[in-house]
């Protein structure tokens, strides 16, 4: 029996000097690709979210770690990022990498880029896996326009600001949450927007529990308060179209906020604000509040 040819080597993707980000997997050790693989064995100097799940990554792809390996946090990249650029300059392979998806996008490494661009080091860039674009493309929503906008805010009274300021949104809006305060961004959200608004959470995306639940705000908010578990991503569908604001329904929201404690003037901003197809300019409200509130004689502006 002949001797089988032998199998050409696997292609090498080796790292040039400067800084190099790259995308790691969201929880798949399978979603690596050659590139990453090769990055982690070729380079110097690897700054990474947490040390001790790049080595697990590496073992796991069974690629060997000759450089030396420094952490890189959101409490230490700030002073972190000069050595790194300086490794660079000196001619070192320098590889940051989050624990998974892409570092700066929501994770550490926009300090160590920004110093290198100022410091004139070469930056580039290994994509591949994002929670992001994964949510978007699985939550069944339009998402041909979308935002994204980092993890919902922390504490009741910011997260319904930044609720009420999509309100008017006509793009889909992609955004992480914490397991532990997604049940209350869902209530929060259903509250302000709407129960009927479309929405989806991803959770565990390309993990063995990987969960995608799709529904109204409302629906989602009841089946998230029994609790969740995992990284999850929330992608809102895009409000729609409009509907002509109804004057007197303008004055009577202005006089609601106004009831409780809100400047008149303030209170016309934010109605308008929350109306963003009204074509209303808030003087023009402003005025036809005080309209109202003589009886429509015409009171001039104060």
């Amino acid at each position: 029996m002949p001797d089988r040819p032998a199998r050409p080597a696997r292609p090498r993707h080796p790292l040039r000097p400067g800084i190099t980000l790259a995308a790691t997997p969201l929880g798949n050790a399978g979603d690596a690709g050659e590139r990453l693989r090769d990055a982690l064995a070729d380079a110097d100097l690897i700054a990474a979210e947490d040390t001790r799940r790049t080595r697990a990554l590496a073992a796991a792809l069974e690629v060997p770690i000759r450089a030396r390996v420094v952490s890189n946090f959101d409490h230490n990249e700030d002073g972190r990022a000069a050595e790194l650029v300086d490794a660079a300059r000196a001619g070192a392979k320098v590889l940051v990498v989050s624990d998974a998806g892409m570092p700066v996008v929501s994770d550490p490494g926009l300090g160590v880029v920004a110093a290198a661009h100022a410091a004139g080091v070469p930056v580039t860039c290994l994509p591949g896996p994002s929670a992001v674009t994964a949510a978007l493309a699985l939550s069944g929503l339009g998402v041909g326009r979308f935002i994204f906008d980092g993890f919902a805010p922390r504490k009741a009274g910011p997260r319904r600001a930044w609720l009420e300021s999509l309100r008017g949104e006509r793009r889909a809006v992609c955004f992480f949450e914490s397991p532990h305060r997604i049940a209350a961004t869902l209530a929060d959200a259903a509250e302000v927007l709407g129960a009927e608004r479309r929405a989806a959470v991803a959770r565990e995306l390309t993990k063995t529990h990987e969960e995608v639940r799709r529904g109204g705000l409302g629906e989602l908010a009841d089946w998230a308060a029994g609790g969740l578990r995992g990284e999850i991503t929330v992608v809102l569908d895009g409000a729609g179209e409009a509907p002509a604001a109804d004057p007197a329904e303008l004055v009577a929201a202005v006089e609601r906020r106004a009831a409780s404690g809100v400047r008149l003037k303030q209170a016309c901003r934010e109605v308008l604000a929350a109306h963003p197809g009204s074509g209303v300019r808030p003087r023009e409200l402003y005025e036809e509040v005080l309209r109202a509130r003589s009886g429509g004689a015409g009171e001039a502006p104060g």
